[in-house]
């Protein structure tokens, strides 16, 4: 338009010249179109100018300070080019954290994130379950990271109220949990100390593979608790350790991560040892094998092994040590 606009004022001015003399003067009618393309000329340096300039000022826009991607659970998220401060609702994603080297952006964990030793020392926010909202709040964290979707619905809502951003993990086998430590490295600018940590658990996880290779797998019945009765089934990372161990997961085919178990299927189910998360953050907690697994041969042959429950019930990096536990207690013959 600004360009029509001045060539049209150049016309014009011959007209109105022509109309007020009727004999004009070429020389003086040129003299009105070079001042005219000299203005046009002006006019398309300034527009050139001013789209050079608009170029060179940064984008501002909320589409640039933040990024989307899509967690374990199939969620959108919006998250912050930058992460610096976080909050963890799960042991295990505060053993990653300070595993691949972000650690110190942690400004709350729960009342069971206890590994490492700096985790003792952050903010506390509650138990995994029941969070304190107004502490989460009060923290001003950029990002909440959850361990499994079960844990969204009670304060997903007023979190995304006060746009802090909620990521959920969720991993269902030994690889998936590799792959979550790798991309909480890279959400969180460390991809270097998660490639790291990663590839020598994959070796270690390796190493117990060709080890099982010529073994028998014994068949296993995992104790989540004895009173009531849960087991692993389906959907459980730990069916798939259990399998990487040398073993074969009595439960495997049912439903669910963590189903409770009837004692009469537990009965009828006869497994030839039985695996005992205790003595870690549990305690003495599930140290004693349910009842209704009395007269299983398991029970019967003695082969009842407790193994740290930190290092299972925690899909983290200390999952390997509860593999490598696993593998030595249910094939002892291989690692003489």
């Amino acid at each position: 338009m600004f360009f029509q606009s001045t060539l049209e004022c150049a016309d014009n001015g011959g007209v109105l010249e022509s109309q007020a003399d009727s004999r004009p003067d070429p020389k003086r009618r040129r003299a009105t179109l070079a001042a005219a393309l000299q203005t046009l000329s002006i006019a398309t340096l300034i527009v050139i100018g001013m789209a050079s300039c608009a170029d060179r000022q940064p984008n501002t826009s909320t589409s640039e300070s933040t990024r989307e991607v899509v967690d374990e659970a199939g969620r959108r998220v919006q998250l912050p080019l930058r992460i610096d401060r976080i909050v963890s609702l799960a042991p295990n994603l505060t053993e990653i954290l300070y595993a691949v080297g972000a650690g110190d952006s942690l400004v709350g964990d729960t009342e069971y994130c206890d590994y490492p030793e700096a985790a003792k020392r952050v903010a506390k926010i509650g138990d995994t379950m029941h969070p304190s909202i107004e502490r989460i709040i009060a923290l001003k964290p950029q990002l909440v990271l959850v361990s499994t979707a079960s844990q969204l619905e009670a304060f997903t809502r007023q979190l995304d109220a006060q746009k802090i951003a909620v990521y959920v993990t969720n991993p269902r086998s030994l690889d998936e949990v590799f792959h979550s430590i790798e991309t909480l490295g890279d959400l969180l600018g460390h991809h270097g100390g998660a490639a790291a940590i990663v590839a020598d658990l994959r070796r270690r996880a390796a190493a117990v593979e060709v080890a099982m290779r010529s073994v028998k797998p014994v068949k296993v019945f995992y104790q989540v608790s004895g009173e009531p009765l849960y087991t692993i089934g389906r959907e459980a990372y730990l069916t798939d350790l259990v399998h990487r161990a040398g073993g074969v997961s009595v439960t495997a085919e049912v439903p669910g991560a963590f189903p409770r178990f009837s004692d009469e299927a537990a009965l009828a189910a006869r497994p030839e040892a039985i695996i005992l998360p205790s003595g870690g953050s549990m305690g003495t907690a599930n140290s004693t094998a349910a009842a209704a697994l009395k007269n299983s041969p398991a029970l019967l042959n003695n082969r009842v092994y407790k193994i740290n429950d930190d290092h299972l019930s925690r899909p983290g990096p200390r999952l390997i040590d509860g593999l490598e536990e696993m593998a030595r207690a249910l094939h002892p013959e291989v690692f003489k």
